[in-house]
């Protein structure tokens, strides 16, 4: 089973993205059938070894460490992430959170962090972490507790992370934690951790609807050097929210890929089942359901594919300008819809759509969770927002009244 894949063909993208999104789904198609998922640890570490061979872990990294470009870049993130996520959920995670965990060190790593943590994130043989979320510091990052005080040796960090992707199975986080605690936002700063650090304990697995390896993180005078620290100083949160804004179109790419392999599970069952003397697609209220199904997911794809278009011709033009409202609208335009697009999907298969193993069931799972990671629908209506009145500000309203 392969996905349509004509939007490539949009202008957003060239020739390597095409090749790319050719050449991984053929991959994927042939190797997820084999892989076994009912254990969500073993399976992820499965993906990033297959991933990391094939080499499309080098598409998280820059190429001077082991890399496939010059800089990351966010169509082919876009492009790998729905691909991957229209045949398995969890091929997707796999290769969003080696991205994203090592982001921060491609965006502010010494050259000796990014020798040590890039080429082996490219390869599969390090798994990567992103620990920033804390009990009471989700939308809220700068609300987090975990301190890191500096010492003669390097520094110790005090505190408590949740909700951290690939928490249990990470090779090494990348932690953000309060170098002064009352600065709020400005106070925080980010370090590399490795797993075997004493005082680091991720032993406690939180399960989800969907299951992903998700786990809390505590940190109990846990000692690091002073190369740990990533970046400048109290640079942290500027640093995770650059970090964010790379992958958050990317987040909107495999929800289009759930919407994409929703649809195609739809038509296929609306052709073939039979009611009443005929096909269940043989029904207006049917193509009328997959025609608003089509809507919403071409919707969310141009938004998608702007977002990422937008991010890279910034980069290759060396502009330093923060594209934050796109990617926003995208994450929270492609998430939301693909949500319906998932429910219709589920209530055209009707009793079979909830009958627990079966295709649609689990993508109504793993759906719901991309509608809240990595920036919630209502934080990313509150950056849009925000950029609506500061564009307004700017707007020029002279003689619009003739």
């Amino acid at each position: 089973m392969l996905p349509d894949q004509s939007h490539l063909s949009l202008p957003f993208f060239d020739a390597t993205h095409r090749q790319l999104g050719r050449d991984v789904g053929a991959w994927v198609a042939a190797i997820a059938p084999g892989i076994d998922e009912s254990d969500d640890r073993a399976a992820c570490r499965t993906w990033v070894s297959a991933l990391g061979e094939a080499g499309y872990l080098r598409w998280c990294v820059p190429a001077t460490f082991g890399g496939a470009l010059d800089a990351l870049d966010s169509r082919s993130l876009v492009v790998l992430r729905e691909t991957l996520a229209f045949y398995s959920p969890l091929a997707d995670f796999a290769f969003a959170m080696q991205g994203l965990g090592s982001g921060a060190i491609t965006l502010a790593g010494s050259a000796e962090q990014k020798h040590t943590y890039l080429n082996a994130v490219a390869r599969g043989d390090k798994i990567a972490a992103f620990a920033l979320s804390e009990p009471g510091a989700g939308s809220d990052a700068g609300a987090l507790t975990t301190t890191a005080r500096k010492t003669a040796d390097g520094w110790v960090l005090n505190g408590e992370k949740t909700w951290i992707s690939n928490g249990g199975i990470a090779d090494f986080y990348c932690v953000f934690a309060k170098t002064e605690p009352d600065a709020g936002t400005r106070g925080i700063s980010a370090f590399i951790v490795d797993a075997d650090a004493a005082g680091l304990d991720a032993s406690r697995h939180i399960p989800v609807m969907a299951p992903h390896p998700l786990a809390t993180v505590m940190l109990r005078d846990c000692a690091v050097p002073q190369t740990a620290l990533l970046g400048a100083p109290n640079g942290g949160f500027k640093l995770a929210m650059q970090t964010l804004d790379i992958f958050r179109a990317s987040v909107a790419g495999a929800a289009l890929g759930f919407a994409r392999r929703a649809l195609l599970e739809a038509t296929r069952h609306a052709q073939s089942r039979r009611m009443f003397g005929h096909t269940l697609a043989d029904f207006q209220l049917t193509q009328a359901k997959l025609g608003q199904m089509a809507a919403d997911i071409d919707a969310g794809a141009l938004l998608t594919y702007r977002a990422a278009w937008l991010r890279d011709d910034a980069v290759a033009r060396g502009s330093s300008s923060r594209i934050s409202a796109e990617p926003a609208m995208a994450k929270m335009t492609a998430t939301e819809n693909a949500q319906r697009v998932i429910d219709a999907a589920l209530q055209m298969h009707g009793g079979l759509g909830v009958r627990v193993g079966s295709k649609i069931e689990s993508l109504y799972r793993d759906i719901r969770s991309l509608r809240i990671y990595e920036g919630a629908t209502e934080v990313q209506q509150l950056i849009i927002g925000k950029h609506v009145l500061a564009t307004a500000s700017t707007v020029d309203t002279k003689g619009s009244d003739a």
